[in-house]
């Protein structure tokens, strides 16, 4: 992977946190109440976890790293973004629309505009993610599975033996390591 790809990782880990942060001060508000507040807390901490943990096995160790693995935890992490800024948004359109008679400057206001925030980086952190995924199947698709040793992915390709041959199987005169000559027979009506 370019070297690019892990500062788009880093950058993702850092709006993570700063999602995390406003998201907790969401929940404090409500004294508790989690809903789409509690919902994005934890997606930044299964963030947190998974692309924290694939920028520490690709540069510690990089043998130990699955495409595939990677792959679809990256995907299922966009499908979580989406769902998680979504429903901040629902939830913050509707503190700041009125619906839940706050009053401006109360708490019901703060956790719309905590939500409202939260959504927004949000939506830029799945946007990101979408990025990420894109690149990383385009360079993966570019850079073919390898036969290396110390590969984790689907091992090594295990060089099969050559049939055992017999002498009795060539005919005399026929050297050894050659098949026997096989005679075309014409297609019968």
């Amino acid at each position: 992977m370019p070297k690019w790809m892990l500062y788009l990782k880093i950058a993702i880990l850092f709006f993570s946190l700063v999602i995390l942060a406003v998201s907790a001060y969401g929940v404090s508000i409500t004294y508790g109440y989690s809903g789409a507040a509690g919902y994005m807390v934890f997606i930044t901490v299964k963030t947190l976890l998974i692309f924290g943990a694939a920028v520490a096995v690709e540069l510690l160790a990089p043998q130990l790293f699955f495409r595939i693995l990677a792959f679809v935890v990256y995907l299922l992490s966009i499908i979580f973004w989406l769902s998680g800024w979504a429903w901040a948004a629902s939830w913050a359109a509707a503190a700041w629309s009125g619906y839940y008679n706050c009053s401006r400057g109360g708490a019901c206001s703060n956790y719309g505009a905590a939500l409202a925030a939260v959504a927004a980086l949000g939506a830029f952190t799945w946007i990101l993610s979408i990025v990420h995924l894109v690149f990383f199947v385009k360079f993966c698709m570019a850079n073919p599975q390898q036969t290396t040793p110390g590969n984790a992915e689907l091992g090594n390709v295990k060089p099969e033996q050559q049939p055992y041959v017999t002498a009795a199987q060539y005919p005399a005169g026929q050297p050894a390591g050659q098949y026997p000559q096989q005679q075309q027979q014409p297609y019968q009506q």
